[in-house]
């Protein structure tokens, strides 16, 4: 379950499902994914059901010295509502604000939360394939969560697609809605560069905690 992929730029909360709620074992292409041969061969939904702001029309939510500035310091807040899972939310918490995640400005996608209504409008609207509600969408991720799971952090690069899904407009080539994801050029990104020219890059996560909903952060105003 992939949760928050960001940079100083853009960043999506993207949950995927899984046909499975335990463990299990795969091998090669059967796997599915990126790297796949057949990318929608494997138990897990590869392209999840994302909420980027930017991608979901606000380009000024996100970003150095926009609402939430990425150029400072800043608390992400993930909230998981209901028993069965029903709802994902996102807050931001920065100079003492808390920050709601931004609505959505999509015709005809509404809300600022990952919810089963908005990933079917959301899907229709950018005509991408759905198989986040095929592998069991948010049932079957709160089973799993129910099972427990481990907290990963990464600082990562991207040898397929350059992280042009998260930051710029992907495929390079597409128009309409739901193709620009953020400010970066479709040239950006290449591993290659990014290795070299910045070896030293790194990220901190502090003060992590986890809790009943809204016992994790401070209220502020």
């Amino acid at each position: 379950m992939d949760i928050w992929e960001a940079n100083l730029n853009s960043a999506a909360l993207t949950p995927h499902s899984c046909s499975t709620t335990s463990q299990s074992r795969c091998d090669g292409d059967a796997c599915g994914g990126t790297y796949s041969a057949t990318r929608y061969a494997g138990v897990c939904d590869p392209d999840g059901c994302d909420f980027n702001s930017y991608r979901m029309g606000d380009a000024t939510f996100y970003g150095p010295g926009l609402t939430v500035d990425t150029s400072k310091k800043f608390t992400v807040v993930t909230q998981f509502i209901g028993d069965p899972l029903t709802e994902i939310k996102r807050f931001y918490v920065q100079g003492g604000k808390v920050i709601p995640n931004s609505q959505s400005l999509i015709p005809n996608v509404t809300g600022n939360s990952i919810t089963t209504p908005f990933c079917d409008a959301q899907k229709a609207a950018f005509g991408d394939n759905y198989t986040f509600k095929d592998k069991g969408g948010l049932a079957n991720m709160g089973t799993a969560l129910k099972a427990g799971m481990v907290l990963v952090m990464s600082v990562w690069d991207d040898h397929y697609a350059n992280m042009l899904w998260l930051d710029s407009t992907y495929p390079t080539t597409a128009t309409g809605p739901g193709k620009p994801r953020g400010t970066c050029a479709v040239t950006s990104g290449v591993p290659a560069d990014v290795e070299s020219q910045a070896p030293k890059s790194s990220v901190t996560y502090s003060n992590i905690k986890t809790g009943p909903i809204n016992s994790t952060f401070a209220a502020g105003s």
